[in-house]
Protein backbone atom coordinates (compact mmCIF):
# COMPACT_ATOMS: atom_id res chain seq x y z
CA UNK A 1 0.00 0.00 0.00
CA UNK A 2 1.52 3.29 -1.08
CA UNK A 3 1.43 6.07 1.51
CA UNK A 4 3.01 9.45 0.97
CA UNK A 5 3.48 12.14 3.60
CA UNK A 6 2.73 15.46 1.89
CA UNK A 7 2.92 18.20 4.52
CA UNK A 8 4.16 18.38 8.10
CA UNK A 9 3.24 20.93 10.73
CA UNK A 10 6.30 22.81 11.96
CA UNK A 11 5.36 22.89 15.64
CA UNK A 12 3.55 19.55 16.16
CA UNK A 13 3.56 16.00 14.78
CA UNK A 14 0.50 16.75 12.61
CA UNK A 15 0.83 15.79 8.96
CA UNK A 16 -1.12 15.31 5.76
CA UNK A 17 -0.73 12.38 3.44
CA UNK A 18 -2.23 10.25 0.70
CA UNK A 19 -2.60 6.50 0.47
CA UNK A 20 -3.67 4.47 -2.53
CA UNK A 21 -5.90 1.41 -2.67
CA UNK A 22 -7.41 -0.64 -5.46
CA UNK A 23 -10.60 1.41 -5.11
CA UNK A 24 -9.06 4.86 -5.04
CA UNK A 25 -6.93 7.35 -3.19
CA UNK A 26 -7.57 8.60 0.33
CA UNK A 27 -6.20 11.93 1.61
CA UNK A 28 -5.27 12.09 5.27
CA UNK A 29 -6.13 13.03 7.94
CA UNK A 30 -9.38 11.23 7.30
CA UNK A 31 -12.50 10.25 9.24
CA UNK A 32 -14.18 6.97 8.26
CA UNK A 33 -17.95 6.71 8.84
CA UNK A 34 -18.91 3.36 10.33
CA UNK A 35 -20.95 1.03 8.14
CA UNK A 36 -21.06 -1.90 10.56
CA UNK A 37 -23.33 -4.22 8.56
CA UNK A 38 -22.34 -2.99 5.08
CA UNK A 39 -24.42 0.15 5.53
CA UNK A 40 -23.83 3.56 7.08
CA UNK A 41 -27.20 3.76 8.79
CA UNK A 42 -29.90 5.53 6.73
CA UNK A 43 -27.44 6.83 4.10
CA UNK A 44 -26.94 5.58 0.53
CA UNK A 45 -23.45 5.23 -0.95
CA UNK A 46 -24.00 8.08 -3.42
CA UNK A 47 -25.02 10.33 -0.53
CA UNK A 48 -21.80 9.47 1.27
CA UNK A 49 -19.83 10.49 -1.80
CA UNK A 50 -21.73 13.79 -1.90
CA UNK A 51 -20.40 14.47 1.61
CA UNK A 52 -16.79 13.90 0.44
CA UNK A 53 -16.50 10.54 2.16
CA UNK A 54 -13.42 8.77 0.80
CA UNK A 55 -13.44 5.55 2.85
CA UNK A 56 -15.84 3.74 5.16
CA UNK A 57 -15.47 1.00 7.76
CA UNK A 58 -17.36 -2.27 8.04
CA UNK A 59 -17.33 -4.90 10.76
CA UNK A 60 -15.94 -8.38 10.19
CA UNK A 61 -17.74 -9.90 13.21
CA UNK A 62 -21.19 -8.73 12.11
CA UNK A 63 -20.69 -9.55 8.43
CA UNK A 64 -19.38 -13.01 9.31
CA UNK A 65 -22.58 -13.71 11.25
CA UNK A 66 -24.97 -12.01 8.80
CA UNK A 67 -25.18 -12.28 5.84
CA UNK A 68 -22.20 -14.65 6.14
CA UNK A 69 -19.18 -15.43 4.00
CA UNK A 70 -21.11 -17.51 1.49
CA UNK A 71 -23.51 -14.77 0.45
CA UNK A 72 -20.85 -12.07 0.32
CA UNK A 73 -18.67 -14.35 -1.78
CA UNK A 74 -21.49 -15.10 -4.19
CA UNK A 75 -22.19 -11.36 -4.49
CA UNK A 76 -18.61 -10.80 -5.63
CA UNK A 77 -17.38 -9.12 -2.45
CA UNK A 78 -18.54 -6.29 -0.24
CA UNK A 79 -18.09 -3.51 -2.80
CA UNK A 80 -20.51 -5.11 -5.25
CA UNK A 81 -22.82 -6.32 -2.50
CA UNK A 82 -23.40 -2.80 -1.14
CA UNK A 83 -22.71 -0.81 -4.34
CA UNK A 84 -19.74 1.05 -2.83
CA UNK A 85 -16.91 1.55 -5.34
CA UNK A 86 -14.51 3.42 -3.07
CA UNK A 87 -12.07 2.20 -0.39
CA UNK A 88 -13.38 0.18 2.54
CA UNK A 89 -11.67 -0.95 5.74
CA UNK A 90 -12.75 -3.89 7.89
CA UNK A 91 -11.82 -4.32 11.51
CA UNK A 92 -11.07 -7.82 12.73
CA UNK A 93 -14.08 -8.24 15.01
CA UNK A 94 -11.72 -8.36 17.98
CA UNK A 95 -13.39 -5.43 19.71
CA UNK A 96 -16.83 -7.01 19.36
CA UNK A 97 -15.48 -10.23 20.85
CA UNK A 98 -13.92 -8.10 23.63
CA UNK A 99 -17.36 -6.67 24.38
CA UNK A 100 -18.74 -10.23 24.77
CA UNK A 101 -16.60 -10.83 27.86
CA UNK A 102 -19.16 -13.17 29.44
CA UNK A 103 -19.73 -15.10 26.19
CA UNK A 104 -16.20 -15.91 24.99
CA UNK A 105 -13.06 -17.87 25.79
CA UNK A 106 -9.59 -16.80 24.66
CA UNK A 107 -6.90 -19.39 23.98
CA UNK A 108 -3.62 -19.46 22.09
CA UNK A 109 -5.48 -20.78 19.06
CA UNK A 110 -8.01 -17.96 18.96
CA UNK A 111 -11.37 -17.00 20.43
CA UNK A 112 -14.45 -19.11 20.94
CA UNK A 113 -17.62 -17.09 21.44
CA UNK A 114 -21.38 -17.32 21.42
CA UNK A 115 -23.18 -15.48 18.66
CA UNK A 116 -25.23 -12.61 20.07
CA UNK A 117 -27.87 -13.50 17.46
CA UNK A 118 -28.69 -17.14 18.17
CA UNK A 119 -26.25 -18.30 20.85
CA UNK A 120 -24.41 -20.66 18.50
CA UNK A 121 -20.73 -21.33 19.22
CA UNK A 122 -18.33 -19.65 16.80
CA UNK A 123 -14.57 -19.48 16.50
CA UNK A 124 -12.20 -16.77 15.36
CA UNK A 125 -8.55 -17.53 14.68
CA UNK A 126 -5.92 -15.26 13.16
CA UNK A 127 -6.16 -17.33 9.98
CA UNK A 128 -9.94 -17.51 9.51
CA UNK A 129 -10.34 -13.81 10.30
CA UNK A 130 -7.98 -13.04 7.41
CA UNK A 131 -9.84 -15.53 5.22
CA UNK A 132 -13.17 -13.88 6.06
CA UNK A 133 -11.73 -10.50 5.09
CA UNK A 134 -10.42 -12.01 1.86
CA UNK A 135 -14.00 -13.05 1.09
CA UNK A 136 -15.35 -9.65 2.12
CA UNK A 137 -12.78 -8.05 -0.17
CA UNK A 138 -11.96 -4.99 1.96
CA UNK A 139 -9.11 -2.75 0.88
CA UNK A 140 -7.61 -2.62 4.38
CA UNK A 141 -7.80 -5.53 6.81
CA UNK A 142 -7.09 -5.86 10.53
CA UNK A 143 -5.62 -8.94 12.23
CA UNK A 144 -7.31 -10.60 15.18
CA UNK A 145 -6.16 -9.00 18.42
CA UNK A 146 -7.14 -8.98 22.06
CA UNK A 147 -8.22 -5.61 23.41
CA UNK A 148 -7.71 -5.61 27.19
CA UNK A 149 -10.13 -3.55 29.29
CA UNK A 150 -9.19 -0.44 31.22
CA UNK A 151 -8.10 -0.55 33.93
CA UNK A 152 -6.31 -3.90 33.75
CA UNK A 153 -3.43 -5.46 35.66
CA UNK A 154 -0.03 -4.92 34.03
CA UNK A 155 0.71 -8.64 33.96
CA UNK A 156 -2.54 -9.30 32.11
CA UNK A 157 -1.91 -6.47 29.63
CA UNK A 158 1.60 -7.85 28.96
CA UNK A 159 0.31 -11.38 28.29
CA UNK A 160 -2.50 -9.99 26.14
CA UNK A 161 -0.04 -7.91 24.11
CA UNK A 162 2.29 -10.85 23.59
CA UNK A 163 -0.67 -12.92 22.37
CA UNK A 164 -1.65 -10.13 19.99
CA UNK A 165 1.89 -10.15 18.55
CA UNK A 166 1.80 -13.91 17.97
CA UNK A 167 -1.63 -13.64 16.37
CA UNK A 168 -0.39 -10.77 14.17
CA UNK A 169 2.47 -12.93 12.89
CA UNK A 170 0.07 -15.77 12.11
CA UNK A 171 -2.28 -13.37 10.31
CA UNK A 172 0.56 -11.99 8.22
CA UNK A 173 1.75 -15.48 7.33
CA UNK A 174 -1.74 -16.53 6.27
CA UNK A 175 -2.13 -13.39 4.18
CA UNK A 176 1.11 -14.13 2.32
CA UNK A 177 -0.04 -17.69 1.59
CA UNK A 178 -3.33 -16.60 -0.01
CA UNK A 179 -4.40 -14.31 -2.82
CA UNK A 180 -7.20 -11.73 -3.17
CA UNK A 181 -10.44 -13.03 -4.64
CA UNK A 182 -11.53 -9.97 -6.58
CA UNK A 183 -8.46 -8.65 -8.34
CA UNK A 184 -7.51 -5.77 -6.04
CA UNK A 185 -4.74 -5.79 -3.46
CA UNK A 186 -5.61 -5.87 0.22
CA UNK A 187 -3.46 -4.14 2.84
CA UNK A 188 -2.99 -5.46 6.37
CA UNK A 189 -2.43 -3.17 9.36
CA UNK A 190 -0.84 -4.26 12.62
CA UNK A 191 -2.68 -3.38 15.84
CA UNK A 192 -0.63 -2.12 18.77
CA UNK A 193 -1.73 -2.79 22.33
CA UNK A 194 -0.25 -2.23 25.79
CA UNK A 195 -2.99 -0.26 27.49
CA UNK A 196 -1.63 2.86 29.15
CA UNK A 197 1.59 1.17 30.32
CA UNK A 198 4.26 3.06 28.40
CA UNK A 199 6.86 0.31 28.68
CA UNK A 200 4.49 -2.32 27.32
CA UNK A 201 3.13 -0.16 24.53
CA UNK A 202 6.68 0.69 23.45
CA UNK A 203 7.72 -2.96 23.41
CA UNK A 204 4.65 -4.17 21.53
CA UNK A 205 4.80 -1.29 19.05
CA UNK A 206 8.47 -1.96 18.30
CA UNK A 207 7.85 -5.66 17.67
CA UNK A 208 4.94 -4.95 15.34
CA UNK A 209 6.87 -2.21 13.53
CA UNK A 210 9.62 -4.75 12.84
CA UNK A 211 7.03 -6.98 11.09
CA UNK A 212 6.58 -4.30 8.41
CA UNK A 213 2.81 -4.11 8.14
CA UNK A 214 1.19 -1.84 5.54
CA UNK A 215 0.00 0.50 8.30
CA UNK A 216 -0.55 0.56 12.03
CA UNK A 217 -3.68 0.73 14.13
CA UNK A 218 -3.31 2.07 17.64
CA UNK A 219 -5.62 -0.17 19.65
CA UNK A 220 -6.59 -0.56 23.27
CA UNK A 221 -7.40 3.13 23.72
CA UNK A 222 -10.70 5.00 23.99
CA UNK A 223 -11.91 2.20 26.29
CA UNK A 224 -12.46 4.36 29.37
CA UNK A 225 -9.00 5.73 30.16
CA UNK A 226 -8.57 9.49 30.80
CA UNK A 227 -7.97 11.48 27.63
CA UNK A 228 -4.59 12.62 28.93
CA UNK A 229 -3.46 8.98 29.13
CA UNK A 230 -4.59 8.36 25.57
CA UNK A 231 -2.65 11.37 24.37
CA UNK A 232 0.43 10.21 26.25
CA UNK A 233 0.26 6.85 24.47
CA UNK A 234 -0.13 8.58 21.10
CA UNK A 235 2.95 10.71 21.73
CA UNK A 236 4.88 7.56 22.59
CA UNK A 237 3.57 5.73 19.52
CA UNK A 238 4.60 8.59 17.24
CA UNK A 239 8.26 8.04 18.12
CA UNK A 240 8.10 4.30 17.34
CA UNK A 241 5.70 3.63 14.46
CA UNK A 242 7.21 4.04 10.98
CA UNK A 243 6.82 7.53 9.57
CA UNK A 244 6.05 6.30 6.05
CA UNK A 245 3.10 4.15 7.15
CA UNK A 246 -0.42 5.43 7.97
CA UNK A 247 -1.48 5.46 11.62
CA UNK A 248 -5.06 4.70 12.58
CA UNK A 249 -6.55 5.44 16.02
CA UNK A 250 -9.41 2.99 16.41
CA UNK A 251 -12.79 4.06 17.74
CA UNK A 252 -12.09 7.81 18.16
CA UNK A 253 -14.04 9.97 18.49
CA UNK A 254 -15.03 13.45 19.52
CA UNK A 255 -13.84 16.53 17.62
CA UNK A 256 -11.46 17.37 20.47
CA UNK A 257 -10.02 13.84 20.56
CA UNK A 258 -9.56 13.81 16.79
CA UNK A 259 -7.73 17.14 16.61
CA UNK A 260 -5.52 16.31 19.59
CA UNK A 261 -4.67 12.97 17.96
CA UNK A 262 -3.87 14.64 14.62
CA UNK A 263 -1.55 16.91 16.57
CA UNK A 264 0.23 13.75 17.75
CA UNK A 265 0.72 12.25 14.30
CA UNK A 266 -2.44 10.18 13.74
CA UNK A 267 -3.85 9.94 10.19
CA UNK A 268 -7.07 7.90 10.34
CA UNK A 269 -10.13 7.76 12.59
CA UNK A 270 -13.47 6.02 12.91
CA UNK A 271 -16.30 6.31 15.39
CA UNK A 272 -20.06 5.73 15.63
CA UNK A 273 -20.58 9.14 17.27
CA UNK A 274 -21.75 11.02 14.12
CA UNK A 275 -24.36 8.42 13.18
CA UNK A 276 -25.43 7.16 16.61
CA UNK A 277 -25.90 10.62 18.07
CA UNK A 278 -27.70 11.79 14.93
CA UNK A 279 -30.36 9.14 15.55
CA UNK A 280 -30.96 10.77 18.94
CA UNK A 281 -31.22 14.23 17.45
CA UNK A 282 -27.77 15.49 18.46
CA UNK A 283 -25.99 17.35 15.70
CA UNK A 284 -22.53 18.91 15.55
CA UNK A 285 -21.85 22.52 14.65
CA UNK A 286 -18.84 24.81 14.77
CA UNK A 287 -20.45 26.27 17.91
CA UNK A 288 -20.78 22.94 19.70
CA UNK A 289 -23.34 20.16 19.55
CA UNK A 290 -27.05 20.72 20.02
CA UNK A 291 -30.08 18.50 20.58
CA UNK A 292 -32.63 19.27 17.90
CA UNK A 293 -35.41 17.59 19.87
CA UNK A 294 -35.30 20.51 22.31
CA UNK A 295 -38.38 22.74 22.47
CA UNK A 296 -36.20 25.82 22.03
CA UNK A 297 -35.87 24.97 18.32
CA UNK A 298 -39.62 24.68 17.65
CA UNK A 299 -39.71 28.09 15.94
CA UNK A 300 -36.06 28.34 14.91
CA UNK A 301 -36.10 28.58 11.13
CA UNK A 302 -32.33 29.01 10.78
CA UNK A 303 -30.07 26.20 9.52
CA UNK A 304 -28.28 23.83 11.89
CA UNK A 305 -25.02 25.74 11.38
CA UNK A 306 -25.47 29.12 9.73
CA UNK A 307 -22.92 29.54 6.94
CA UNK A 308 -21.90 25.88 6.94
CA UNK A 309 -21.87 24.70 3.33
CA UNK A 310 -23.68 21.41 3.11
CA UNK A 311 -26.97 20.22 1.61
CA UNK A 312 -28.81 19.98 4.94
CA UNK A 313 -27.87 23.50 6.05
CA UNK A 314 -28.71 24.94 2.65
CA UNK A 315 -32.12 23.29 2.49
CA UNK A 316 -33.68 22.76 5.92
CA UNK A 317 -34.27 24.58 9.20
CA UNK A 318 -33.82 23.44 12.77
CA UNK A 319 -37.58 23.79 13.28
CA UNK A 320 -38.38 21.46 10.37
CA UNK A 321 -35.86 18.80 11.37
CA UNK A 322 -37.08 18.99 14.99
CA UNK A 323 -40.62 18.43 13.73
CA UNK A 324 -39.51 15.35 11.77
CA UNK A 325 -37.71 13.92 14.79
CA UNK A 326 -40.59 14.50 17.16
CA UNK A 327 -43.20 12.90 14.90
CA UNK A 328 -40.97 9.91 14.13
CA UNK A 329 -40.31 10.63 10.46
CA UNK A 330 -37.27 8.72 9.19
CA UNK A 331 -36.18 11.72 7.13
CA UNK A 332 -35.29 13.53 10.36
CA UNK A 333 -32.78 10.84 11.33
CA UNK A 334 -31.34 10.84 7.84
CA UNK A 335 -30.85 14.61 7.70
CA UNK A 336 -29.16 14.63 11.10
CA UNK A 337 -26.89 11.78 9.98
CA UNK A 338 -25.96 13.50 6.72
CA UNK A 339 -25.17 16.71 8.56
CA UNK A 340 -22.99 15.03 11.17
CA UNK A 341 -21.06 13.07 8.55
CA UNK A 342 -20.54 16.29 6.61
CA UNK A 343 -19.27 18.00 9.78
CA UNK A 344 -16.71 15.30 10.57
CA UNK A 345 -15.54 15.28 6.94
CA UNK A 346 -15.14 19.06 7.15
CA UNK A 347 -13.24 18.76 10.44
CA UNK A 348 -10.49 16.47 9.16
CA UNK A 349 -10.32 18.13 5.75
CA UNK A 350 -9.95 21.59 7.30
CA UNK A 351 -7.34 20.30 9.72
CA UNK A 352 -5.37 19.07 6.71
CA UNK A 353 -5.69 22.41 4.94
CA UNK A 354 -4.28 24.24 7.96
CA UNK A 355 -1.43 21.75 8.30
CA UNK A 356 -0.53 22.59 4.70
CA UNK A 357 -0.70 26.33 5.44
CA UNK A 358 1.36 26.05 8.62
CA UNK A 359 -1.51 27.34 10.77
CA UNK A 360 -2.81 24.10 12.33
CA UNK A 361 -2.10 24.93 15.98
CA UNK A 362 -3.71 28.37 15.84
CA UNK A 363 -6.75 27.05 13.97
CA UNK A 364 -7.15 24.09 16.35
CA UNK A 365 -7.10 26.36 19.41
CA UNK A 366 -9.54 28.80 17.83
CA UNK A 367 -11.91 26.04 16.72
CA UNK A 368 -11.92 24.20 20.07
CA UNK A 369 -12.45 27.43 22.02
CA UNK A 370 -15.48 28.20 19.88
CA UNK A 371 -16.79 24.63 19.90
CA UNK A 372 -16.41 24.10 23.65
CA UNK A 373 -17.88 27.52 24.49
CA UNK A 374 -20.97 26.55 22.53
CA UNK A 375 -21.30 23.27 24.41
CA UNK A 376 -21.35 25.17 27.71
CA UNK A 377 -24.12 27.56 26.66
Amino acid sequence: MNFTVIDKDSSTAARTGLFETGHGRVPTPVFMPVGTRASVKSVEPDELKSQNVHIILANTYHLYLRPGNDIIGKAGGIHRFMNWDQPLLTDSGGYQVYSLSDLRTITEEGVQFKSHIDGSMQSFTPENVIETQRIIGSDIMMPLDECPPWPADKTYVRKSGELTIRWAERAKNHLSSTRPYYGHNQALFGITQGGTYGELRSQISKELAAMDFDGYSIGGLAVGEPAEEMYRMLELSHTILPEQKPRYLMGVGTPENILNAIERGVDMFDCVIPTREARNGRVYTRDGHINLRSARFAEDFSPIDDGFDNHVCRSYSKAYIRHLLNVGEILGLKLCTLHNISFFMWLTRTAGEHIGKGSFSDWKEEFLNRFNAGNQS
